[in-house]
């Protein structure tokens, strides 16, 4: 992607339980995002007093999107609670996904942590600290109905045109598995392929389809041939060597699947409850 990081990149207030969402203008690594200490709870040091800046790719739902000019899902809803215990509010901002596999923005300081529907992978860690799991992924091929593709073996020996989001694992297996998929900058980007034809197949992630065959008209002419277990789990991630906010992010995380907060956020963003995909928070 030619387009500079610094040039697609905006703020958006993340939907809280007491404030809702507001466009702000383009920031720059020289706003002070307010006044006061930039060290909250527990010694976290933030970015920018008074807020928790989240690194994302907008759109990627379930997990963050727009929804009636609100930043809204269910890793919007977990950060939410870290915010929430270190004192402060949750700000988003909108960058490229590449970005995150590189830490570019937690190292200069852009953002405090970054929530994207990540995978942990040993390539990454080089570059991040990831917190403990919190979701199992799966991936899933999509095709129309009526396409005769039940499966990725069908769509390698049937020479069928897939496609893929870019930079993402499920782009990265399927190169895996021999082939060449056209590839897309989001998961909406990705869907629309399909729903256009542009491409006659899709690999993303098993979550991201739930959400949108929720819509009737997209249930009524695409279906799952296949899903792929490739064993990934989801992880956000910190500057490596920020100790302090990936424990708080941890304990965040484990709270809410004590006290029964990540089971409601999991079933009013992805769907009936499946323990399966909820990783256990290490100890």
């Amino acid at each position: 992607m030619t387009t500079p990081l610094g040039r697609r990149t905006r703020v958006l207030a993340a939907t809280t339980a007491t404030a809702g969402l507001v466009f702000l203008t383009a920031c720059t690594s020289s706003d002070d995002g307010g006044s006061g200490s930039k060290t909250a709870a527990g010694g976290v040091e933030l970015a920018k007093a008074g807020q928790l800046t989240t690194c994302t790719h907008l759109p990627y739902p379930p997990f963050q999107s727009e929804i009636d000019g609100k930043v809204q899902g269910f890793d919007v809803a977990i950060i939410d609670l870290v915010a929430d215990d270190l004192g402060v509010k949750q700000e988003i901002l909108d960058t490229l996904f590449e970005n995150f596999k590189t830490g570019a923005f937690l190292n200069s300081g852009e953002c405090d942590l970054a929530a994207a529907g990540m995978t942990i992978t040993d390539e990454r860690k080089k570059n991040v600290d990831f917190s403990d799991p919190y979701f199992n992924a799966t991936q899933a091929v999509l095709v129309a109905k009526g396409s005769g593709v039940g499966s990725l073996a069908d769509v390698k020996s049937k020479n069928v045109k897939l496609g893929a989001q870019a930079q993402t694992t499920g782009e990265d297996y399927v190169k895996g598995q021999g082939l060449d998929p056209v590839s897309f900058e989001s998961s909406d980007a990705v869907l629309n392929g399909l729903r256009t034809g542009q491409v006659k197949a899709v690999v993303i992630d098993y979550p991201v389809v739930q959400g949108w065959l929720k819509d009737k008209a997209n249930a009524d002419a695409f279906e799952v041939a296949e899903q792929i277990d490739t064993g990934e789990e989801y992880g956000f991630t910190v500057k490596k060597g920020n100790t302090k906010l990936r424990e708080a992010v941890n304990k965040a995380l484990a709270d809410a699947k004590a006290d029964g907060t990540y089971k409601a956020i999991y079933e009013k963003w992805i769907g009936p409850y499946d323990e399966s995909a909820a990783s256990p928070a290490a100890s």
